[in-house]
């Protein structure tokens, strides 16, 4: 989520078409994202809800309905699942949306905007950065047990809402043609980072090869796992998955290695000094055990193995990613300054290259966590 230019949008207007309950007091911009314009609705009435109003970046998300079909679908099986667990929430563990006052998902104002209303969870927060072995063990409980209550959800009823988006070789193919059309001539900044992309296709290419054989099973997935796409409540305890503009069929290991690439690393996602950036694997241990606690019951061996592959290649296809829209002129991301997406290309790659350094002790500590899981679960 992105805080957007209120100036630029009539929002109590936009506002008024939900059925909100009560009356917007203030509308004032929320969050830290890259890719959509959120604003935090405060209600005039203390006995009503605040709510969230987004613009969805429809250049980002080309066909919004089918995005916002997805998010309904999701979110009202979680519900439900939820309603059949002892001491559960589905009110406060759950996005809800707000319909329009006409029952629609969504609102498309004249400029062609598409927007969207959640209802706020107060008393919640988000860390761009984990700070402890608690924050990262309920991170990790809070995606497995997403995985777990969509697992018996049929993956085929999803639409993909950005074809191809974790498809090493179809990035691959965007980063060859951004260098071929070299449009703002900066190619040649980059030389180690193309080689450093180059030196690794095949290896990262094995989710994909695995999946394509069948040896992986297509699940419902979230594909965007950045730590702060869990709220936490004031104890720092788990309490409900944001941002589900991603979730679509996808593999497993797409989920966690995105997770560990957001929650291990010792810095920010763009540290422009790399020397900062290392693995913490207090953090790593922590999260794989909320995670396979909540998944070892139901995931494959082979799924299990390609946890440890997935911590590399998330890092690595947000690095090329991020390197891909330097090449471009920046025309995706959000920048905050000049060299914002190098930068951040060049922080992924080195937490590729702290990961690949301790790759055998993530695959066994993956293992050993998913044997004690299943035993713990027997018992």
């Amino acid at each position: 989520m992105a805080p957007g230019n209120k100036a630029a949008y009539n929002l109590p207007l936009i506002a008024e078409q939900f059925a909100i309950k009560g009356a917007a007091a203030d509308i004032k911009p929320h969050g830290s994202g890259y890719i959509h314009d959120t604003f935090h609705v405060v209600n005039k009435q203390p006995t009503c809800p605040d709510y969230l109003l987004q613009r969805v970046n429809h250049q980002v998300f080309k066909n919004v309905p089918a995005l916002m079909e997805n998010i309904q679908l999701v979110t009202t099986h979680l519900r439900k699942k939820l309603v059949a667990i002892p001491g559960a929430n589905p009110d406060t563990e759950v996005l809800r949306l707000v319909p329009l006052k006409d029952g629609q998902l969504y609102y498309q104002d004249a400029a062609g905007n598409y927007w969207r209303l959640y209802k706020f969870l107060p008393h919640t927060r988000s860390y761009d950065i984990v700070h402890t072995a608690q924050q990262a063990y309920e991170g990790g409980k809070a995606f497995g047990t997403f995985q777990a209550l969509l697992a018996d959800m049929d993956a085929s009823l999803l639409h993909e809402t950005i074809p191809d988006f974790h498809n090493i070789a179809y990035r691959l193919r965007l980063f060859r043609e951004a260098i071929a059309r070299n449009p703002v001539n900066r190619v040649k900044e980059v030389s180690d980072e193309i080689a450093f992309v180059e030196a690794r296709t095949e290896e990262m290419a094995s989710i994909l090869k695995l999946g394509q054989a069948g040896k992986l099973p297509l699940r419902i997935t979230h594909n965007d796992t950045k730590f702060n796409n869990v709220l936490l409540n004031e104890q720092d305890e788990a309490q409900c998955v944001i941002d589900l503009d991603t979730v679509m069929p996808g593999y497993v290991a797409y989920d966690f290695g995105d997770a560990i690439r957001t929650t291990v690393n010792t810095a920010s996602e763009d540290e422009k000094d790399i020397e900062k950036i290392s693995v913490d694997m207090d953090l790593f241990k922590a999260f794989t055990r909320g995670f396979l606690k909540e998944t070892a019951g139901f995931l494959t061996p082979t799924e299990i193995r390609s946890l440890a592959m997935g911590c590399l290649l998330l890092p690595f296809i947000m690095g090329l990613r991020f390197l891909t829209d330097y090449i471009d002129g920046d025309t995706y991301y959000k920048i905050n300054f000049p060299g914002h997406n190098i930068q951040r290309s060049r922080a992924q790659f080195r937490l590729v290259q702290k990961l690949e350094a301790q790759y055998e002790l993530l695959q066994s500590t993956i293992q050993d966590i998913a044997t004690a899981s299943k035993q713990e679960t027997r018992r």
